[in-house]
């Protein structure tokens, strides 16, 4: 099976300014997943980074990983669609290598806590599966759907979705919820291009532990990754 791995890091984030190439405990961001994903290369035709910015370009290639060329502006800014600048990428390189790639896995360096064993697992799942993507999902615990409520027009809270039953514990909430932490997509090509979607009608979860679940969108998961990561080294 010809996998193509993406680890995309644009340069004009937000939450966290320059959050790919900001230094976390001594290392870059972007080093934590360009790691992860090189342990695993045995799986991958290519393993690429899509950047627009020259400066991320470069630290990517310090760490090892190729950069065939930069990513087009369009598909950088704050409206873009991860969709987008995949699978200008697959087509691309599909032009380049004179093959068709049967997958790409999604490797977001805003997840740096993920390890080698759930890429492979990831990939393992996907293989045997009859599906259209793997994600990558973590069970919603203290956050479960339940929790979630809204101020009605009249001031008042009310359910948002679920009614939570006063007095039930948060373990023995029915059916289990999961979220999107990720930390992994892995797609069919043929999902991407003919249908435009990285998760297609048909998709297999992949658990990942909670203590690994964390995706970088402010500072204080940033400083909540920091603290993990030490505690892990």
């Amino acid at each position: 099976m010809n996998l193509l791995a993406i680890i995309p890091a644009r340069g004009g984030s937000k939450g966290v300014p320059r959050k790919n190439i900001r230094d976390m405990n001594g290392k870059p961001l972007l080093h934590y997943t360009t790691e992860v994903a090189l342990k695993t290369k045995d799986l991958f035709k290519r393993i690429i980074l899509s950047t627009e910015d020259e400066e991320i370009a470069e630290v990517g290639k310090q760490l090892g990983v190729e950069v065939p060329f930069l990513r087009p502006a369009e598909f950088a800014t704050d409206q873009s669609k991860s969709i987008d600048l995949v699978k200008d990428a697959v087509l691309r390189l599909e032009e380049i290598d004179g093959i068709t790639y049967d997958a790409v896995v999604l490797l977001q360096p805003t997840n740096p806590l993920r390890i080698e064993e759930d890429i492979r697992k990831a990939v393992e799942l996907f293989k045997k599966s009859d599906t259209d993507s793997v994600i990558s999902v973590a069970r919603a615990i203290s956050n479960h759907p339940a929790y979630m409520k809204k101020i009605d027009e009249n001031g008042y809270l009310d359910h948002y979705s679920i009614e939570e039953v006063e007095g039930t514990r948060r373990q023995d909430f029915k059916p289990y919820a999961y979220f999107r932490d990720g930390a992994v997509y892995i797609t069919k090509r043929d999902t991407i291009v003919n249908d435009n979607s990285l998760w297609g009608k048909r998709m297999t979860p992949y658990v990942i532990p909670e203590e690994r679940s964390v995706g970088i969108d402010s500072m204080l998961d940033w400083h909540l990754c920091e603290i993990m990561l030490k505690k892990n080294q």
